[in-house]
């Protein structure tokens, strides 16, 4: 069965050209031109993924992502936003803030757009795949919950985005060494993009804000700066403390 990728974009010639290239590498495509309308549609058609045009008429893509993020039916289709705006770092931050997976800003190349795609799908409904070493699913307060995309944490259950979980894991495998933001960006977004460090430190907010007692402080995901993120976790399984 062909993945369906449902296109959310109010100009019907970007549209068009989208979806002629997606049906052309084998994808199963439905378009809509409004936002309401591609909320509907996602609901109904429950796709593998979407794309979804920050700039919409009536509705704008950072509140159709939101209102997608919130409905547990949409909750886990991954998002992959795109924007003609020039204030690209700031949108970018709103963007994932929203709820978006990847962002792409027009123009783009399509070989580019085509290799987010598949990087997106790559990741639905697996953990990423990590060569050298046995899966490690649990250590001292944390074990992961694949199944849920959710993580217990000091004995409490805790939802994430795919997302964050899937960052939460890579650093995991690592516990107590150092990730190169490289290495975050290949493991969990599936393809190197030039220095996209804003990405990797909005999900690493996210996730300090729903693990760490102190985010502006954090205890466990710390920040080695000049090199990534470290993951160190205590082996007794105290509740934290904000102390």
């Amino acid at each position: 069965m062909k993945p369906r990728i449902l296109i959310i974009d109010d100009d019907p010639a970007i549209a068009d050209v989208l979806a002629i290239n997606l049906q052309m590498a084998g994808y199963e495509v439905t378009k809509s031109l409004d936002g309401m309308q591609g909320q509907a549609l996602a609901v109904q058609l429950s796709p593998d993924l979407i794309l979804l045009d920050l700039m919409l008429p009536q509705v704008d893509g950072f509140t159709i992502c939101q209102r997608l993020r919130r409905d547990p039916r949409t909750q886990d289709i991954p998002i992959l936003m795109l924007t003609a705006l020039s204030q690209t770092h700031n949108k970018k931050v709103e963007g994932f803030n929203a709820g978006a997976d990847d962002y792409l800003t027009k123009p783009f190349e399509l070989e580019e757009m085509l290799a987010r795609v598949r990087a997106l799908l790559r990741r639905t409904d697996r953990i990423p795949a990590t060569a050298g070493h046995r899966e490690i699913l649990s250590y001292g307060p944390l074990t992961l919950v694949p199944e849920r995309f959710e993580v217990s944490w000091f004995g409490k259950i805790i939802k994430l985005t795919r997302l964050e979980f899937e960052l939460l894991h890579c650093l995991l495998q690592r516990h107590g060494q150092t990730v190169s933001p490289s290495e975050i960006l290949k493991e969990v977004w599936g393809y190197d993009p030039d220095d996209d460090i804003e990405t990797i430190r909005v999900h690493v907010r996210h996730l300090r804000t729903k693990l760490e007692p102190d985010p502006r402080n954090p205890r466990y995901i710390k920040t080695v700066y000049g090199a990534g993120y470290c993951l160190e976790l205590p082996s007794q399984i105290e509740p934290p403390s904000a102390s």
